[in-house]
């Protein structure tokens, strides 16, 4: 992930024995130098990431969970584990796959540095991983993003079956849209003995804008 100095790979601490404090500071530094300013729900997220529990992210389009999902990456390659980002909707996955040195791909087109510290891979992929090898699998932390989709007929099983194969594997969860997630909590926190955080938010950072026009479509976009 580019930075205004480099990216955030370069910022690791030699080894695999820097503490969560350490590891913290310096991802604070690497926001600080983007210029940006943490919103609350993003704060919270990330010290309950580096503190070592699961979390539950569910807050609003636009409020920045993928920076929260760089926080995981970033403690897990600190301490020498692997982390996957995962989501059902192909174009999110290309979006986060910048470049193969420390970050592989696996979609259903395409196959780059799968092997890699960081995996970006469609929900499918993870879950076709997680029932061939089971809690062997080679998958430390695990973003599952549009968690929502978990309630698809068709496709959410790919969400629901990393969630109970991986014991060994902690999560960190987002969604825009997710209603009642106790028992998501609860039930992490007993899979894999990790305490599992709850980070909601209402507020939108950007927010929505709306009008109604009585001109036809192509005119009402040219305007």
């Amino acid at each position: 992930i580019p930075t205004m100095s480099g990216p955030l790979h370069d910022l690791l601490p030699p080894g695999d024995s820097a503490d969560s404090d350490e590891l913290l500071g310096l991802f604070l530094d690497y926001v600080a130098g983007k210029g940006l300013t943490l919103y609350p729900a993003q704060e919270e997220a990330i010290l309950e990431l580096f503190e070592g529990k699961n979390v539950i992210l569910n807050t609003p389009t636009g409020s920045g969970k993928s920076l929260v999902a760089s926080a995981l990456h970033f403690a897990s390659l600190a301490h020498g584990r692997r982390s996957v980002y995962t989501c059902p909707i192909k174009a999110l996955v290309n979006e986060k796959w910048l470049g193969p040195d420390n970050v592989g791909l696996a979609t259903g087109d395409a196959t780059v540095n799968r092997d890699a510290p960081v995996l970006c891979c469609t929900a499918e992929i993870l879950a076709n991983m997680a029932l061939r090898v089971g809690e062997d699998a080679w998958v430390d932390d695990v973003v599952m993003d549009e968690f929502h989709w978990y309630a698809d007929r068709d496709r959410g099983v790919a969400g629901q079956v990393p969630l109970v194969t991986l014991p060994k594997s902690s999560f960190l969860i987002m969604a825009a849209t997710l209603g009642e997630v106790e028992f998501f909590a609860e039930d992490l926190t007993r899979r894999n003995g990790l305490a599992t955080a709850v980070v909601k938010s209402g507020e939108r950072p950007v927010p929505l804008e709306y009008a109604y026009s009585e001109i036809p479509l192509a005119q009402t976009l040219d305007k």
